[in-house]
């Protein structure tokens, strides 16, 4: 059951900034640059590609230069870092070492991009034989053994560092390859793709102008990521022998301090240390980048065990001295607040609202989108986000004041006491599994039957909700199902524990209208028929005139009226009301329906 909680003190959490003070958001490269995360990183390999580049204009000591009489000198004023077993200075070995490594490094990217990106986009926009060819040709890619394909190379082209770290760069390539097609194909089913499509852009122009700016953002982040692994493979491969053995590098550089560890072993240290920190520089920006471009909303606050007690007793202290409401309600809430943390304040969205719906009563909860309304829901039910918390004077339901139950007595409330059906019915069921899977599992775990009885009792309850063949669509899944289907699929698996009340957030909202009218007809006989009390959400004042007995409006997080929907409709005080009452006068009731013709949006109860 709900998770609500009581805000114990205002010191919790800050108070909420005024609107023109609150962070606004901001462009990926600004949050980036702003973030320790980000400028910490990229300061410190512009610096070392600085040094690196610059290594002519720095004065440095010729890093190819043998001097035996200062072999193995530690560091001193001559030679900052000391200089190795032939007498070479190892901080001038190590400043042009870094023109190497990043000249292989970018070898390999360009190569790993150019090959890797236009085939992704490609294969994953057309789809079909290029798909499959280029998928083959990266699953080979990715099957053969690189390191011993990259020896194979160095061998066969005297050991050549640009052929050779183009040779990486193909085998990056399927990495590239693989996001780009994943994420391809993720866009192009989005709507506004087919409406460009139907609008006559080209092929091209849909690529580059709308997916592009979509994936560019993962190419970004695994660039990053591809450098630091570029410099380590070819610094592994330096390591065994493969490149000059004269000429500066930083694996060069690791692989003479191997003879010389017993011996020397700071040798080792500055080539390693320096390519551990760039890596890791590198590894550091993909991940900062992953973050900013996974969240661009202002990052939220997830609230700590200790906060989260902390509300919790203040809800419990307050809870306990709440006054039992009338017996006939079936839910009673009290000066409902729902607000939400993020990481420099705190926002409220639900602003003190009261709802009472009694038994064997149909109450409409009705508002425009943003109107707090499916929030209301959402603290009743325990399904605000992990950043959102709420509090109450009292939460009654079916007589127990939740507030005072512990969270295991609350969670045991629901799919027995309260019922759901969430909106958009097809992506709330698991496509994973068939409806059949997902109506008997809860009834097995909640309800405590074995497989039979409980594939009985589904078939059954498929059958009251007005679905032909239950026994065919038990072994469907959600995509073979039209969204009416699937919608009475979810309303059987809401009534399956006879709940005492059913709460049902914009059921209608996806379904055409006649189908909206069957699932409205649907929802009101089984209230009926078991006596439960329903509260149905929804911005059509239509669709509350059809089924509600009790009306509350809602506005900004307030509540603006309430009360008996014929008294609404006839004699409504709030301006807001009205203007929903006349936005909705052209949607068809259930009666208008029935008579087969376009209704005016008249209430289908009498006197209403």
């Amino acid at each position: 059951m709900s998770e609500t909680v009581a805000l114990a003190t205002a010191e919790v959490l800050p108070a909420v900034q005024p609107a023109e003070a609150r962070p606004q958001n901001r462009s990926v490269a600004f949050r980036f640059l702003t973030q320790p995360g980000g400028w910490i990183p990229l300061l410190l390999v512009l610096a070392i590609l600085v040094l690196a580049f610059g290594a002519p204009l720095w004065g440095l000591q010729d890093p190819m230069h043998i001097d035996p009489r200062v072999a193995d000198q530690a560091p001193s004023a001559d030679h900052w870092l000391g200089t190795d077993s032939t007498g070479r200075d190892l901080w001038s070995r190590l400043v042009w070492g870094g023109q190497d490594a990043f000249r292989g490094a970018a070898i390999v990217l360009v190569v790993a991009l150019i090959l890797g990106v236009p085939t992704g986009l490609i294969a994953g926009y057309h789809g079909g034989l290029a798909d499959g060819l280029l998928g083959w040709v990266s699953d080979v890619l990715m099957s053969l053994p690189s390191i011993i394909i990259l020896l194979i190379v160095a061998g066969l082209t005297h050991q050549n560092a640009d052929v050779l770290m183009a040779a990486m760069g193909v085998f990056m390539a399927p990495g590239y390859f693989r996001l780009t097609r994943s994420s391809t194909i993720a866009v192009r089913a989005e709507p506004y793709i087919d409406a460009a499509r139907v609008a006559g852009i080209s092929h091209t122009r849909i690529v580059f102008v709308h997916i592009w700016r979509v994936i560019a953002a993962p190419i970004v982040i695994q660039t990053a990521m591809t450098i630091g692994v570029a410099l380590g493979m070819q610094a592994g491969l330096q390591i065994l022998g493969v490149g000059d053995s004269q000429a500066p590098s930083w694996g060069g550089m690791m692989s003479s301090a191997m003879g010389s560890l017993r011996t020397n072993a700071w040798l080792i240290v500055p080539p390693a240390a320096m390519l551990g920190l760039v890596i890791a520089a590198f590894a550091i920006m993909g991940a900062r980048l992953g973050e900013i471009t996974g969240n661009r909303s202002e990052k939220a606050k997830h609230l700590t065990r200790a906060e989260k007690a902390e509300l919790a007793g203040a809800a419990a202290a307050r809870a306990a001295e709440a006054t039992q409401p009338n017996q006939d309600l079936m839910v009673a809430v009290k000066g409902l607040k729902v607000t939400y943390a993020t990481a420099k304040a705190r926002v409220e969205v639900v602003h003190g609202v009261d709802l009472a719906v009694r038994k064997g009563e149909v109450l409409g909860l009705v508002g425009e989108s943003g109107s707090g309304k499916s929030q209301s829901i959402f603290a009743l039910l325990g399904l605000l986000a992990g950043n959102g918390y709420a509090e109450a004077e009292a939460i009654w339901v079916d007589g127990q004041n939740v507030l005072t139950l512990p969270a295991a007595k609350r969670r045991a409330l629901l799919g027995r006491t309260i019922g759901y059906v969430p909106q958009e019915p097809i992506s709330n069921l698991d496509p994973m599994y068939t409806i059949g899977h997902q109506l008997v599992e809860p009834m097995r775990k909640v309800l405590g039957m074995g497989k039979a009885e409980a594939r009985a009792y589904a078939l059954e309850l498929l059958a009251r909700v007005g679905i032909e063949d239950p026994a065919r669509v038990m072994g469907l899944h959600p995509h073979e199902v039209s969204g009416g289907m699937a919608q009475r699929v979810l309303i059987a698996g809401a009534v399956a524990g006879h709940p005492k009340v059913i709460v049902a957030d914009e059921p209608t909202t996806a379904l055409d209208v006649t189908v909206q009218a069957e699932v409205l007809e649907l929802l009101r006989e089984l209230q009926r028929e078991q006596g439960m009390a329903l509260v149905i959400v929804t911005h059509n004042f239509g669709v509350v005139a059809d089924i509600a007995d009790t009306v509350t409006v809602m506005k900004d997080g307030l509540v603006v009226e309430s009360g008996a929907v014929g008294s609404i409709f006839a004699h409504a005080a709030d301006p807001y009301t009205r203007e929903l009452i006349e936005a909705s006068s052209k949607t068809p009731s259930r009666a208008a329906l029935d008579e087969g013709g376009v209704g005016a949006g008249a209430p289908a109860k009498g006197g209403v």
